[in-house]
């Protein structure tokens, strides 16, 4: 009921304009101004969002702000939907996968037009860089959410072990790590179950010295995609520190609570830092750590900060000013810091987070603070998913399996998903 009478209230308010979607120079509204801002999410992000809204409104009088939001898939349906009819959002929630698409179609606005009333600089470059398609700004990263290795402290403690030094570990280091933790435990604990998504890959690929993506087109080699699908079938075989390869299949179909790790059956899990907390509260402790990904060379920067979300403006607005201060007020303001904290992600907006961890504890701060633990490993953004490649995400675990259970081999697999991804990619454009 409640989506309801929000989009009955945003249909209800689609703006009188002034210059922007007419393509002529944004200028500030005189008059009053009414904006339509949509995202998806949950009950409680709607509640959060709109007291940030109607602080804004404290301070914007003259800018009134309807809304409109459904769950991931409604979300995406229906702005297909309003996209053909040109009818979209002043201000919309984006997600790095659709960026490219949208923005390739002509749909979002180029937020350099509004940088007087839109600052992007309170983040790290390489989180801002997220943002862009083709070198042209069209998305505000509204979070990061930095990979890592979530290590249980109470299942090392309990086999008597201690973490190598994380900050130059190699892949070699963890191997031998692993088969320490298999064979205190007699096989019943295993060291990490495998990087098989799309963020460790890109990691993967940076080690490598190499992208996933360049230019808009596949740019990993055969060979670097190779040893990676390579390493999970290793882990999963021989020493097993990956655990079985059937156990891994039941593993990802499963939920977090039924997980391993949340049986404490699984001493490390790869994941966003932000899951942190949601592990801890599955396996029943607090006693845990962000330490950064092994790596193959030290030396490449390989780590980045993944947006977890963007707000962008459409291309159509009528309002791209007033759009702009919006979108500036919930990414920058300390007030809407506060209000929203972390249910969108770790801030981008350094400031911000730096305050929320202040007044942070237990799993949370760490999770706000892991960023400046891999400070050093940060390199430049990687370029966004090109459209027609964002399915890439379950292609990687569709070939991983394949190799898993011994289908096919990591050389044959890398040949042909490179080829399916790349003919994904060029039937999109």
């Amino acid at each position: 009921m409640a989506a309801a009478c929000a989009m009955a209230m945003a249909l209800a308010g689609c703006g009188s304009g002034n210059a922007g979607g007419s393509g002529g120079e944004a200028k500030a509204a005189d008059g009053p101004v009414t904006l339509t801002i949509s995202w998806w999410g949950s009950d409680a992000r709607l509640k959060l969002t709109q007291q940030a809204i109607d602080a804004f409104h404290v301070k914007h009088p003259n800018i009134t702000v309807n809304f409109e939001y459904t769950d991931w898939n409604g979300y995406w349906d229906k702005l297909a939907t309003q996209n053909a009819g040109g009818e979209v959002p002043d201000v919309l929630q984006m997600d790095e996968m659709y960026l490219a698409s949208y923005a390739s179609q002509g749909s979002l606005y180029d937020l350099n037009k509004v940088s007087d009333y839109l600052d992007l600089n309170q983040m790290d470059a390489s989180l801002k860089g997220t943002g862009q398609y083709q070198g042209t700004q069209y998305a505000a990263p509204i979070s990061a959410v930095p990979y890592a290795m979530i290590v249980n402290n109470d299942v090392l403690d309990k086999l008597g072990l201690e973490l190598p030094d994380t900050n130059t570990w190699t892949w070699d280091d963890f191997v031998a790590f692993g088969r320490q933790i298999v064979n205190r435990s007699n096989g019943e604990i295993t060291a990490a179950g495998n990087m098989i998504d799309s963020t460790g890959l890109t990691q993967w690929a940076r080690q490598h010295g190499e992208d996933l993506f360049k230019d808009g087109k596949v740019a990993i080699s055969e060979k670097t995609l190779a040893g990676f699908f390579q390493m999970s079938y290793d882990w999963t075989h021989g020493d097993q520190i990956g655990g079985s390869a059937d156990r891994g299949a039941e593993q990802a179909a499963g939920t977090q609570d039924q997980s391993d790790f949340a049986r404490n059956k699984q001493a490390m899990v790869f994941a966003q830092a932000t899951m942190i907390t949601s592990n801890a509260k599955a396996a029943g402790t607090d006693n845990m750590s962000l330490v950064p990904i092994p790596s193959a060379d030290q030396s490449k920067k390989s780590a980045y900060l993944k947006p977890g979300q963007y707000w962008s403006i459409s291309a159509k607005s009528e309002h791209p000013v007033e759009a702009a201060m919006l979108i500036d007020y919930l990414i920058n303001d300390e007030e809407a810091g506060k209000i929203l904290g972390t249910e969108r992600g770790i801030p981008g907006n350094n400031k911000i987070r730096a305050m929320l961890a202040e007044s942070t504890t237990g799993t949370d701060k760490k999770a706000l603070e892991f960023q400046d633990v891999i400070a050093d490993k940060l390199g430049d953004a990687p370029e966004i998913t090109p459209n027609g490649a964002s399915d890439v995400m379950n292609m990687i675990k569709r070939y991983g399996q394949q190799v898993a259970f011994e289908q096919k081999t990591a050389d044959q697999v890398a040949k042909e998903m490179i080829a399916e991804l790349q003919s994904n990619i060029d039937s999109a454009a």
